[in-house]
């Protein structure tokens, strides 16, 4: 692991550099930092994920991070939103899928009550509100 790298990690819990790298989308920090023993669900000083604090339109982070084992159906204990609740609202697709194929749940409500496809159809994100109802069944 690269010097640089060591000093993400260290300060303010333990890899808390991760999720700055997630939330920033910085793909090769991101597998760096994972390929020298990142946790990919350690939290950061404000108790988050980097799954829950990624750069939702980078899918090669959400990809990297899940590829090293990062919970994606972690929930935020305020507004129990996923991760997948987060990707529908912005409509990032791509995301969504890479969530969903590792085995996020599309069917769980936020703490208003709102699916992830609710988020996608206030927000005019068809393409992924049509995603989500295929995969629903509906």
């Amino acid at each position: 692991m690269r010097d640089e790298d060591k000093g993400m990690l260290g300060g303010g819990g333990g890899d808390a550099g991760l999720a700055t790298a997630a939330a920033r989308g910085q793909v090769e920090t991101v597998k760096r930092l994972l390929e020298g023993g990142a946790d990919a669900n350690a939290v950061n000083r404000f108790g988050r994920r980097p799954i829950q604090v990624m750069m939702m339109g980078s899918a090669q982070v959400a990809e990297l991070l899940l590829l090293y084992g990062a919970e994606p159906n972690c929930a935020d204990p305020a507004t129990l939103t996923r991760p997948v609740h987060d990707a529908a609202r912005e409509g990032f697709l791509d995301t969504l899928a890479a969530l969903h194929r590792a085995g996020a749940r599309l069917d769980v409500r936020d703490a208003w009550g709102r699916l992830p496809v609710d988020l996608a159809e206030e927000r005019g994100h068809s393409d992924v509100a049509h995603y989500l109802r295929a995969a629903a069944g509906d």
